[in-house]
């Protein structure tokens, strides 16, 4: 509960980039009225496995950003990535989040059956 209540004041703060007594008063109360949701709780193993993925994709983003300055892309393609089986709504964001941080993709649709609908460029024509 006080995760929850951490990532909401957190989220206040990065949305007003306010630090100010009366904006933290604020953001405190508004954290602590949000509704909670009952929904599946993650491991610690996938809470682990994303935090590698998330710092793995700084510097993918970065490669990718700097290669799509030195050599063009002409090509693109719309994918459909599988979802892991059993994701909480909060995994499926930071998969969203992942895909989307990186400039060659971004998660165009995700599909209640377990897909990801993804747009990507490509150099080269895909076979």
């Amino acid at each position: 509960m006080i995760g929850h209540f951490i990532l909401r004041l957190l989220i206040w703060f990065l949305l007003t980039a306010n630090f100010t007594v009366a904006n933290t008063i604020i953001g405190v109360c508004i954290a602590a009225l949000l509704p909670r949701t009952n929904t599946a709780r993650e491991t610690l193993k996938d809470w682990l496995q994303m935090l590698c993925k998330i710092i793995l994709a700084f510097p993918q983003a970065y490669m990718e950003a700097f290669e799509l300055l030195v050599r063009p892309h002409k090509y693109e393609e719309v994918v459909m990535e599988r979802v892991s089986s059993k994701r909480s709504p909060r995994m499926i964001f930071l998969d969203v989040f992942l895909i989307t941080f990186t400039p060659k993709t971004i998660v165009l649709k995700y599909h209640e059956e377990g897909w990801y609908e993804v747009h990507q460029i490509r150099r080269r024509r895909s076979t």
